[in-house]
């Protein structure tokens, strides 16, 4: 093998590894999977051993491929960011941007932003897999990913995306009616509040209010939790009980008036959703600039709309 063929044996190694298929890797890098796999033969036979269990339905890492991938990651990446860099230096940023982020931050934040961003920067493509799921980014061979600030780790760099978040408690006209209406976080223990599991560390999320000493948590009680925020949505507009919403989340609902806000008095803005990336020297122009348009102005966060009369 040339040196050239060696460095697209190593990135076609790679990408299979991290995508866990030859035709997505192929898909990722423009050519053809038999070019993929030509390349990644091509580099086991050079090394003399497998790197990769080949199944009809999977493709794995053999021991001592793991082994190799840890040892050519963090160069790969250096080699690849420094001609990203050297091509941008003649135009625009290009690549392919893959991103992880929740649905919700996908829903609120990315994809209204979306056009403006492509049109912008148009040799950059972007992929978004949505995933309510804490992945690995450097495994799963992403660039960045959106989550929720407490459900991050605490091996990257995030900056903060779309501003300080507001969470409103809601229930439906027809649970007030049957339930009452409590007027203090207190009253809560006598209503069913319907919790969401935090991806990630698994844990139920607390309720966060404000009152004038400060803000404050309460650990809610209620007999349904979920881990998708839509059916904690859902069972709100069900009228299944009290649920804490981001505005945006909820919008039409409460200008409709299918939903009503309650303990409006004791609502308090949080630190919302950040955008995080692997610590490294370097970063790759296409995320530079995606940082920097979804970053760099915090959008404020998002008034409550009347509820119709």
């Amino acid at each position: 093998m040339s040196k050239h063929e060696t460095l697209a044996g190593l990135s076609a190694f790679r990408s299979v590894a991290r995508l866990g298929s030859f035709t997505r890797a192929a898909d990722a890098a423009g050519i053809s999977p038999s070019a993929v796999s030509q390349g990644v033969r091509a580099l086991e036979a050079r090394l003399g051993v497998r790197l990769l269990h080949r199944t009809s339905r999977r493709v794995t890492l053999t021991e001592a491929g793991r082994v190799f991938l840890e040892q050519i990651d963090v160069p790969l990446d250096r080699i690849d960011i420094a001609m990203q860099q050297a091509r941008a230096g003649r135009g625009q940023p290009s690549g392919l941007l893959r991103l992880n982020l929740s649905r919700l931050a996908a829903e609120l934040l990315v994809v209204p932003r979306l056009p403006a961003f492509v049109a912008r920067y148009p040799d950059i493509q972007v992929e978004l897999f949505t995933d309510d799921t804490l992945s690995d980014l450097v495994a799963g061979g992403f660039d960045a990913g959106i989550r929720l600030g407490q459900s991050l780790a605490r091996d990257v760099i995030a900056r903060p995306i779309g501003g300080k978040q507001q969470r409103i408690v809601v229930g439906t006209p027809g649970y007030l009616r049957r339930h009452g209406t409590p007027t203090s976080p207190g009253e809560l223990a006598a209503h069913d509040c319907i919790r969401f599991r935090l991806p990630g560390s698994g844990r139920i999320e607390a309720w966060r209010f404000a009152d004038a000493s400060g803000t404050f948590e309460l650990d809610v009680q209620g007999r349904l939790v979920f881990a998708d925020d839509r059916l904690v949505r859902e069972a709100a507009r069900d009228g299944l009980g009290l649920s804490r919403q981001f505005v945006q989340s909820i919008a039409d609902d409460l200008a409709a008036g299918r939903l009503v806000e309650v303990l409006a008095d004791y609502r308090c803005a949080q630190p919302g959703f950040y955008l995080y990336f692997p610590a490294r020297e370097l970063m790759a122009p296409k995320l530079r600039v995606f940082v920097d348009f979804f970053c760099g102005d915090g959008a404020a966060p998002t008034e409550v709309p009347a509820a119709a009369p």
